[in-house]
């Protein structure tokens, strides 16, 4: 095969990677800056050139066929090589430049992250960063993301990374709002309360605490329910009842008096209780601006 042959092939072999990413002509175009029957004129080269079909189409999605799965499969392995040389060459560039895409929690992301970014832009003038706040499990290679912050007791398998500090959350109300409702004694007593939950699921409005051997399960209801973090601290302050906060969010509260914790001695658990982990892909060779990133952020959060 003469080498021009070779290069179309290897080009062809990263356009048919991406359709099956994607699931789509028109999405892997737009990515890749192409019109879409550059795409489809790819995939058809590339299916005459190895004798196969690859893709299966209907008027809904794509399908790959069985030997599809195999060439994408070997496909699939030459591009993260492809990448791994390119991270590797910039890895070697001293003066280390381009985007750092960052993906947080919310909270995370604003109470954490976001406040050390300006410090981070000046110290690196060629270094940009784009931070993503999301509260699901997004994925990190298809998504193309370099740092993934996640809240979990056990970091997903195929992923490295490093634990930067433990994540716990307390409740807490407004003095004005227990001296006028009463401070609870005893978890069962907020059955009593106006508590403000996280709302995403009937599992949020069933608080699970914890003292020593002892657990328990208490429903619980309220007027006001919010899935962001510092929107349940600001009504707390404003006295609408009891919130459960990370506590990395209410401290700052708790030291000003704006409001005070609730049931201190007992631990307070979620879905979002755990260590909070810096992530990237398993890779030898890591690029310069992520690890400067990573090396900053573990400055500013480590233990």
């Amino acid at each position: 095969m003469s080498s021009n042959k070779h290069i179309g092939l290897m080009q062809d072999m990263a356009i048919f990677v991406s359709v099956v990413k994607t699931g789509s002509f028109s999405e892997s175009a737009r990515l890749l800056g192409v019109s879409p029957s550059a795409v489809s004129r790819a995939i058809k080269q590339l299916e005459q050139q190895l004798g196969v079909c690859l893709l299966q189409r209907t008027t809904r999605k794509l399908r790959l066929s069985e030997t599809g799965r195999t060439v994408y499969e070997r496909c699939l392995q030459l591009d993260d090589t492809a990448r791994e040389v390119l991270a590797l060459c910039e890895s070697q560039d001293s003066s280390a430049r381009g985007v750092v895409k960052v993906a947080a929690p919310k909270a995370v992301a604003h109470s954490l992250i976001h406040p050390y970014v300006a410090e981070f832009l000046s110290l690196y003038p060629d270094i940009d960063v784009h931070l993503v706040l999301d509260d699901q499990a997004l994925d990190l290679i298809e998504q193309e993301i370099d740092i993934l912050f996640r809240i979990t007791r056990q970091p997903p398998q195929g992923l490295i990374g490093r634990s930067l500090m433990p994540i716990a959350h307390v409740l807490c109300a407004s003095p004005e709002y227990l001296s006028r409702r009463g401070t609870p004694n005893h978890p069962k007593a907020l059955t009593q309360h106006s508590c403000i939950s996280l709302g995403e699921n009937d599992a949020d409005s069933k608080w699970r605490f914890r003292q020593g051997e002892s657990r328990l399960t208490v429903p619980v209801t309220g007027r006001y329910r919010a899935n962001h973090s510092r929107v349940r601290l600001e009504a707390a302050e404003q006295g609408i009842g009891i919130a459960s906060l990370p506590v990395f969010v209410a401290e700052a509260g708790i030291a000003n008096g704006s409001i005070t914790q609730v049931l201190p001695d007992w631990e307070f658990e979620t879905a979002y209780t755990g260590d909070l982990w810096m992530l990237y892909p398993a890779t030898r060779h890591i690029p310069a601006k992520v690890t400067l990133f990573a090396d900053y952020i573990m400055g500013k959060l480590g233990r």
